[in-house]
């Protein structure tokens, strides 16, 4: 594995995290997005995650300004993949939007770049032919707050070169992650496979006002013991991803209950600004939110 010069497409939540823990690590990253206002977006939730490095793994504030500053930005996909060894990508959860960026994405990188996805629930055989090098391509896939929770799920498909699969796993050990191989294809791989639908549940008990959120929360927190309940968890991930897997599932298998709570998700929040815990708020408000008090799982 003599991957240096890395690219992350995509600046959201989890782009940026992965963006910074590579950085980090000591490897060169360009970050690429569509507009300059994505990427002053981008720089601010990078700046904040210093903070989080600092507190959370005692990083000294060198090392932080060290990483940033080996954090690039592009708005020009090919001189963002110029030169880079890997890409992973880490854009919107709609497969139209995905096959189009690979195509561009293959016109354009060099050939030695190998291809990553960090699709959340899409299966890299769906993208393969459009990146122009199948052989190339797999999944990467890491969990949110990627610096404590440093998982990285590997998942080739049938076209994927071996040596590929294996260079990717020692990458992800290398960027100070427990790496796990998935050697067949899995929508969701082993993550996603065991969180969505425990947080489409609890969706679903919203939608059919079985009860309300801080309850729904509440009782899983109270009775697992958990830190933090599904709509908490929910809002690190982002409602635009939580949005975008319903649609798609609504449109796959034509379900009217992921119809409704795809419209819930959009009207209520999206349509709102309510995005998370990267916009302030989500279905709880941020710096504060209720779930993080003491009294939130106590007898009132």
């Amino acid at each position: 594995m003599n991957y240096k010069n890395i690219m992350v497409a995509g600046t959201g939540v989890l782009g940026s995290q992965i963006a910074f823990q590579t950085a980090y690590k000591g490897f060169y990253v360009n970050v690429y997005d569509v507009s300059e206002e994505v990427l002053g977006h981008a720089r601010e939730r990078l700046t904040k995650l210093k903070e989080n490095y600092k507190e959370d793994l005692g990083a000294t504030q060198q090392a932080v300004d060290e990483a940033l500053n080996r954090i690039s930005f592009y708005t020009d996909l090919a001189q963002a993949v110029a030169d880079a060894d890997l890409v992973v990508e880490a854009i919107p959860e709609v497969p139209q939007i995905k096959t189009a960026f690979y195509k561009e994405l293959g016109r354009v990188a060099p050939e030695k770049t190998i291809f990553a996805t960090n699709s959340s629930t899409l299966l890299p055989s769906q993208f393969a032919e459009a990146t122009g090098r199948p052989d190339r391509f797999l999944a990467l896939h890491f969990a949110n707050s990627i610096w404590k929770n440093n998982t990285a799920e590997i998942m080739k498909h049938l076209a994927t070169d071996q040596a590929v699969f294996e260079d990717v796993i020692e990458f992800a050990k290398r960027i100070g992650m427990v790496a796990l191989p998935l050697y067949k294809e899995q929508p969701g791989y082993i993550l996603n496979s065991l969180l969505i639908p425990f947080l489409e549940a609890a969706q679903m008990l919203l939608l059919n006002e079985v009860a309300d959120i801080e309850t729904i929360d509440k009782t899983w927190m109270i009775a697992t013991g958990a830190p933090e309940g599904p709509f908490a968890i929910l809002d690190t991930v982002g409602i635009t991803t939580a949005y975008n897997i319903t649609l798609a599932k609504a449109n796959a298998l034509g379900s009217p209950q992921c119809e409704k709570l795809a419209y819930l998700l959009k009207t209520q929040y999206l349509d709102k600004g309510k995005l998370g815990r990267g916009t302030g708020q989500g279905f709880y408000t941020y710096p504060n939110p209720s779930f993080a008090s003491p009294d939130f799982i106590r007898n009132r």
